[in-house]
């Protein structure tokens, strides 16, 4: 068979032995079940990425040059290529004003920019733009292509009080419903991301030779950050009664095979509507909300934010906060104030003064 090249693009096989497309300079993959290679959808999708990315005359100055430099700096082409897409969306978006002049960005014209964003690519695409102005001036500013970062500071768009949290934590009563409907296929994998706090993507995609003597040791693959979990006995009799499989991933679909992101998430899609309807578990139940569970109990019982960190493979305590957020500090405090009071106990013992 003859192996198709195209300039300015990786085709490849993944550890799966599926055909991946990707273009080398923004990280943009080409579906290739809509796109099979070789066909005129792949050279119309090759030549509509590859028009993105002509060297067009950019003017010195303005926002254009600086992202066209950003792009072609290691801070850019060493980051993951689902992290580099994400930044191109933002990009993209910010084309119509590429020919600005750096000099004119200031915190009310960023402001400006992401209320926009907000009215018409909603409250998430708007903060995600302003973080990523922020690296991209941050970044400028210290090659000196402009005085300073003008979107440093500026505040994200607070979620309205009335709209629910995203991937809300799920609630105990919630997790046990979920194990106890699951056909025996799907409870391995769901059972490592209500243990481990593993996202879906790296849960069903990990290795089996990652899992050792009881221990998962793997990296994130959003962030490259270390994870490594001990198996709680839950999850170890869960992977112990798995179906026998000869997939390279730890957990496997009914067929033997890996699992793709989409088929688990349409296979889990019934069932959760099903448990709804039943009243056993709660509206807007989602996968990923497991992650943010075991953050939640983790800052229940009284880790710290850092520590939280590295048992998710996050590289910042904000997101550790972020994802604990709502945790039930009560039982926690409780104990606190008694620790307290006991030892402000001590302290009124010491400075009695005896009788005389």
């Amino acid at each position: 068979m003859t192996r198709i090249k195209v300039k300015g693009f990786k085709i490849f096989k993944d550890r799966h032995g599926k055909e991946r497309c990707y273009h080398r300079r923004s990280g943009i993959a080409i579906d290739l079940r809509k796109c099979p290679l070789g066909s005129a959808e792949f050279v119309a999708e090759v030549a509509r990425i590859g028009a993105m990315f002509v060297a067009a005359a950019v003017k010195p100055g303005t926002l254009g040059a600086l992202i066209q430099e950003y792009r072609s700096h290691p801070a850019f082409t060493d980051l993951a290529p689902r992290t580099k897409s994400d930044y191109q969306g933002i990009f993209d978006y910010l084309k119509p004003i590429a020919d600005t002049p750096l000099a004119k960005f200031t915190k009310p014209l960023v402001v400006r920019i992401r209320d926009k964003a907000a009215i018409t690519k909603g409250r998430k695409f708007a903060n995600d733009l302003k973080a990523r102005l922020s690296t991209l001036f941050g970044w400028g500013s210290e090659r000196g292509y402009l005085a300073g970062n003008p979107a440093a500071g500026i505040k994200d768009i607070r979620r309205r009080k009335d709209q629910p949290d995203a991937n809300r934590p799920w609630a105990d009563e919630e997790r046990d419903a979920v194990l106890s409907a699951l056909p025996e296929h799907m409870k391995p994998a769901l059972a490592l991301m209500m243990y481990t706090g593993l996202g879906p993507k790296d849960a069903l995609t990990l290795p089996r030779n990652f899992y050792r003597s009881g221990e998962i040791s793997t990296n994130r693959s959003k962030t490259g950050e270390p994870v490594f979990w001990p198996c709680p006995a839950p999850l170890a009799a869960i992977l112990e009664a798995a179906p026998s499989h000869n997939a390279i991933t730890l957990v496997a679909n009914s067929k033997g095979l890996p699992w793709t992101l989409s088929g688990y998430r349409a296979s889990w899609r019934p069932i959760r509507m099903k448990l709804e309807k039943a009243g056993q578990v709660g509206p807007a139940l989602t996968l990923y909300g497991l992650r943010k569970t075991v953050a939640v109990i983790l800052r229940e019982i009284g880790y710290d934010e850092r520590t939280i960190a590295d048992a998710l493979g996050q590289k910042t305590v904000e997101m550790a906060r972020h994802y604990a957020k709502g945790a039930d500090l009560r039982p926690k405090m409780r104990g606190v104030v008694r620790a307290f009071e006991d030892e402000l106990n001590k302290r009124k013992t010491k400075t009695v003064k005896p009788t005389e």
